[in-house]
């Protein structure tokens, strides 16, 4: 199809700002020459990526899978490129996650990978959406606590079930008890973070579902909580990294447990990846933490 890396770089820019003049803005190039590239590119396809309006530009479901494909791409040949060039060592091995990698074993996991790895450091970092990271080539491997989309580009494998915990501010009537259950919810708000996917509504029977609205981020969720706003439901690995002087983590008795998963391309996008996954089994099961690959 002759698709050059120029195609693949003005693709992403365009997914990446919306409009063509951002994009030729990133790119340091010229709005006609941006457009021409793109032309050019669904020509050689054989199909539109872009859907054209008059203010703003949205990706159709192929350009929307080209463009992940493409920062993926185009990180990997920009990584080989300054190996050969420099002659570094590859970079380090990115892990993404939303709220929490591994709750209480992400240090003594990191810090075994360091013993054991010390030319490849590991860069771990949140973000919002850690599963597109990894499609979109940003990131290496991501740890998720929601099932993956069925993805033939990517591989995964469950790793431990975390119990579910209640968070109640440290004044709140129940916040004195080791343990709770729905029902000791149902009556109060609950608030939901938009970027963590373990909790909605359908968690409590059909007739005592709870209120439920929803704030952007982390930190939000906490204050929420904290001011006796609402109460939230989250997991052990969350509540071990997001301790708040504010908020009680209270055991939840009758709620389902949450599969963490580890999530990688099937073409790993750094060579230590397959060390990393393995790595991250063993520990899990030296603690008989670990459940079986799915």
């Amino acid at each position: 199809m002759n698709v050059e890396l120029r195609h693949l770089r003005a693709l992403a820019a365009i997914g990446d700002e919306g409009t063509i003049t951002g994009a030729a803005l990133a790119l340091h190039i010229s709005q006609p020459a941006l457009s021409r590239t793109l032309e050019q590119l669904e020509s050689r396809l054989g199909t539109r990526l872009v859907e054209r309006t008059t203010r703003r530009l949205t990706l159709t479901e192929a350009g929307r899978r080209l463009w992940e494909h493409a920062h993926r791409i185009l990180d990997q040949v920009d990584t080989a490129l300054t190996e050969a060039v420099t002659g570094t060592q590859p970079r380090s091995i990115r892990v993404a996650f939303a709220w929490s990698a591994l709750g209480s074993h992400t240090v003594p996991l990191l810090r075994a990978w360091r013993d054991r790895h010390p030319d490849t450091p590991v860069h771990v970092w949140r973000v919002d959406d850690p599963e597109a990271a990894v499609r979109r080539g940003e990131a290496d491997v991501a740890f998720l606590r929601t099932e993956p989309a069925p993805d033939p580009s990517l591989a995964r494998c469950s790793l431990v079930r975390e119990q579910r915990m209640a968070a109640v501010p440290e004044d709140h009537p129940i916040a004195q008890r080791s343990a709770v259950c729905l029902a000791d919810l149902a009556d109060q708000p609950v608030v939901l973070c938009s970027t963590a996917s373990t909790t909605r509504a359908d968690l409590w029977p059909g007739t005592r579902q709870p209120s439920t609205f929803q704030v952007p981020g982390v930190d939000e969720w906490l204050t929420t909580i904290a001011t006796g706003e609402a109460v939230g439901v989250t997991t052990a690995g969350i509540s071990y990294n997001h301790p708040h002087p504010g908020i009680r983590y209270l055991h939840l008795s009758d709620a389902a447990p949450v599969t963490v998963y580890l999530v990688w391309p099937i073409s790993p996008s750094h060579p230590a990846t397959d060390d990393f996954r393995r790595l991250v089994q063993r520990q899990l099961a030296s603690q008989n933490l670990a459940t079986k690959d799915r």
